[in-house]
This record gives structure tokens, sequence and C-alpha cells, in this order.
């Protein structure tokens, strides 16, 4: 188990588009079980390269109903339903607001050996898939908060601890069974 520390927000990383992977190899294969071990200590549902620091377009889920990760991902929205519900992220610890987004989307890209991944998703591993693409465009949850939620959310953000003291990483956190994960699941 490769536990990575956590960039927060206020890391230039967090803001970066990441860069296509070229290279399916044995250093893939590490940072998604990095991710992977990274986002289960943190008791979250997604986790994205950048959030350990390596801007790479790649993020990994595990959201009970699917689990797996996406390499060069891209999503577009099926319908026109939309979802509204509590979201967080990693990156922002202590944040959570309710986040529109679309209710169905269709991802896709590649697995760690290269090989083609295109899957159907809805609710919940919906919300993930937008969630974890954004952070590979360097795009946050906040930004996609309506300008009260969002002016909440950064003065909430200003007055926390970790910001207050210029924290941009962070080791383990190890949430404890029972507590909410970023989008509101509880582990």
């Amino acid at each position: 188990m490769t536990i990575q520390p956590v960039r927060l927000f206020g890391d230039p990383i967090l803001r970066a588009r990441a860069e296509e992977v070229t290279e399916f190899d044995r250093e893939l294969r590490q940072l998604v079980t990095d991710l992977t071990d990274t986002m289960y200590d943190d008791g979250g549902v997604g986790m994205a390269a950048p959030q350990i620091g390596v801007g790479l377009r790649v993020f990994v889920y595990d959201t009970h109903d699917a689990k797996g990760h996406l390499i060069n991902p891209t999503y577009t929205v099926v319908g026109d339903e939309e979802q509204v519900g509590p979201e967080g992220c990693l990156s922002i610890p202590g944040v959570r607001y309710d986040t529109r987004r679309a209710l169905r989307v269709r991802a896709s890209g590649f697995d760690v050996t290269g090989a083609p991944v295109e899957f159907a998703a809805e609710g919940l591993l919906a919300r993930c898939v937008q969630h974890e693409t954004d952070h590979l465009d360097g795009v946050l949850f906040l930004d996609r908060l309506d300008p009260a939620s969002r002016k909440e959310a950064m003065r909430t953000i200003r007055e926390s601890d970790w910001f207050t003291a210029g924290v941009t990483v962070r080791g383990s956190r190890s949430l404890s069974a029972g507590q909410p994960g970023p989008f509101g699941q509880v582990r």
C-alpha cells in the first residue's frame, strides 16, 4: 500500500490541465495503485492524479456499485436530466455543497494496459466521472457552485485551519468508518 500526500486547494497543480498519458507502463500501473490506496485511505469515492501531484490524465473511482480507473477520460452527457446533491473534494477538506451535475454520462478512455474502456454512468458514478474529469482540466467543484454558495465555500476555506496555515499538501488522514466521503457517501 502506497499512500501519497494529497494536494490541497491553493496548490497550482489543481488548477492546471493534466497531460495526456502516452506510455502505458509500470509507472502508470504504480500511479493507479497509489491513487487507489490514497483514495481508500482518505475515504473517497474518486481521486485524480493531480490531487497527488501528478499532472497526468488519470483517475480512479469506487462508488460501491462500480470501481476502476480511467486514463485519458472523456465523457458525454446523456439526456437533459440533472442531479443536485452533496459534493466535496479530498483536496478541499471540510467543504461540502450541493452541486448540479448531469444525471447520466457516457464515459470512455483507456485502462492501465491501454485497452479502450467505455461505460454508461448514472447517479453517483456519473457525478464522480464529472468531478474527476474536471480535476484533470484544472476545474474544482467550487467552480460549479452558484455564486452565493461559492462565496460561502470560499469563506469556509479562508477560515479553515489548513488554509490559514498555508498548508497545500497533507499526509494521510484516514477517515474513520461512518464518516461521509466527499460525495456524501458513508464509508
